[in-house]
């Protein structure tokens, strides 16, 4: 599948802050997601990389790693100061940040560009006083520690990742993907981040406010053994939301939701806020406005078309969720995002 742009803007550099030690997969996963979105080239040639990724450290060649061989890495931070976006992964949650990094990520911070913290590296925006007075959140393991060592900070316990203003912090592992589509949608717009999202075999894109796992371990170190012996089917209603992501235009109610689950409403409701954070009417409304976007983005479908087949109804139904939901109308979003034709 090719995750392909349309030719414009010179890439957007990132700049990847690697504080010792670092978890690997952080970076490469961030590195790959973000890596594969490339523009058009002319007459069909494969074009170049919407994203120029360069990968900096305090002390360049071996870095610690958390599991796994240690990292080489060349360059240093010098490199941050022509940078776009600056993206902060590593630190193990230690207070012992080393100067020369908060001191660059401040100095960039009030050049007003965009900052990533990734899991522990929160710890270090947060150690640069970037996050004093602003939302933030981590990896569920370490979020208390967050609250208790940086009092200033907001801690968002059950989102994945969180966007103030040009600051935005994410959860480790899979929270990486999710945050790296998200910095593609808002660059890009929702149809290269859903091909990013197929390149990388993600599921349909979660919300900033999907809920991490910490409430589903700690409701599962609680359950008696026989509740814990049933099948994960029992317990997931990824298959429904699958079901129902294939069906955005048509019309569903919460009915048709709960039968395909077999179960009740009032459990389908439970279940889905525990899962995704949301109601499932909630949850549906997303996926019908990310359908519309891609829509908008890709095809010359006329207004009612899109709604139809994004199953958001009428133009007017359309209008009235563009605007709440992204801030503009779907006409001014086809303006900006829209690929020229041929491409």
């Amino acid at each position: 599948m090719s995750n392909t742009l349309q030719p414009a803007q010179p890439p957007h550099r990132v700049v990847f802050v690697v504080v010792p030690p670092v978890m690997a997969h952080d970076l490469s996963v961030a590195q790959a997601v973000l890596g594969d979105v490339r523009t058009a080239g002319a007459a069909g040639a494969a074009g170049q990389g919407a994203y120029d990724l360069r990968v900096t450290t305090p002390d360049p060649g071996l870095v610690e790693t958390v599991a796994g061989p240690e990292l080489v890495i060349r360059d240093g931070l010098e490199h941050v100061e022509a940078a776009d976006t600056v993206f902060v992964i590593g630190g193990g949650a230690r207070p012992d940040v080393d100067d020369r990094t908060t001191s660059v990520l401040r100095t960039a911070a009030t050049a007003g560009k965009r900052i990533v913290g990734c899991c522990t590296g929160v710890f270090v925006l947060a150690r640069a006083g970037l996050l004093d007075g602003r939302r933030a959140t981590t990896h569920w393991h370490v979020l208390d520690q967050l609250a208790r060592d940086y009092p200033r900070v907001t801690v968002e316990r059950k989102a994945l990742y969180v966007e103030d203003g040009a600051v935005l912090t994410s959860a480790g592992a899979a929270a990486v993907i999710e945050v790296c589509l998200h910095l593609i949608r808002s660059d890009h717009g929702a149809a290269a981040a859903a091909a990013a999202g197929d390149l990388a075999v993600a599921g349909p894109a979660r919300s900033a406010d999907h809920p991490q796992p910490a409430a589903a371990a700690l409701t599962a170190s609680t359950t008696s053994a026989a509740s814990r012996s049933k099948p994960r089917t029992d317990r997931t209603l990824a298959a429904t939301r699958a079901w129902a992501h294939e069906r955005l235009s048509v019309p569903m109610a919460l009915a048709d939701l709960a039968a395909h689950a077999k179960v009740s409403e009032r459990t389908l409701t439970r279940r889905f806020h525990t899962e995704t954070g949301l109601s499932p009417l909630q949850w549906l409304l997303r996926q019908r406005i990310d359908r519309a976007r891609q829509l908008l983005e890709t095809t010359d479908l006329t207004m009612d078309r899109v709604a139809e087949h994004s199953g958001l109804g009428s133009p007017d139904s359309l209008r009235h969720h563009f605007v709440a939901h992204v801030g503009e109308t779907p006409s001014s979003y086809r303006t900006r995002w829209r690929a020229p034709a041929g491409l």
